[in-house]
Parts: C-alpha cells; sequence; structure tokens
C-alpha cells in the first residue's frame, strides 16, 4: 500500500515538473497531473531500456520527466486537434 502511495506521489511530482517545463494551458487538474506524471515514468522506464538499461532499468527523475514530457507532448496534440474540430 505504501508502494502504491509513494508512486502516485512521485506521478504528481513528475507531472507537475513536466508542466512547469512545458508551459501552456492545460485541461485537467490533480488527478490528471498524477496520471501524467506516473504513465511518463513508464515511458521513460521503456525509453530507458531500450537506449542503456537493459531489462532491469527501472526510470528515475530525469527519464521519468521525460517521459511525462513526451506524453504531455502527444496529450497536447490530440486534445488540440479534437478542439479545432468541434
Amino acid at each position: 500500500m505504501l508502494h502504491l502511495i509513494g508512486q502516485i506521489i512521485f506521478g504528481l511530482i513528475v507531472g507537475v515538473i513536466a508542466k512547469l517545463l512545458m508551459p501552456g494551458r492545460d485541461p485537467g487538474g490533480i488527478v490528471l497531473t498524477a496520471i501524467i506524471g506516473i504513465v511518463g515514468a513508464l515511458i521513460g522506464t521503456l525509453i530507458g531500456r531500450v537506449l542503456w538499461g537493459g531489462p532491469g532499468y527501472e526510470a528515475g527523475w530525469i527519464t521519468s520527466i521525460l517521459g511525462a514530457i513526451i506524453l504531455l507532448w502527444i496529450y497536447r496534440a490530440l486534445v488540440g486537434r479534437r478542439a479545432q474540430a468541434v
């Protein structure tokens, strides 16, 4: 249970940092920010495993933030495209 709470807090911090590094308007509040951070950490882990870590690699702060920025960029592209269509 504590591991899950730790992951949520880590994801929230990573999501906030990613949003600070990529300023702009984003719909969604604290829950969406935490989800972006958590999924960004997963993306960072995949990137790290492919590029330099191998199967045992787990993302640290930098690759988690990089993954969250990539996810935030994709999210903005999809939401922006959908908003223009409406």
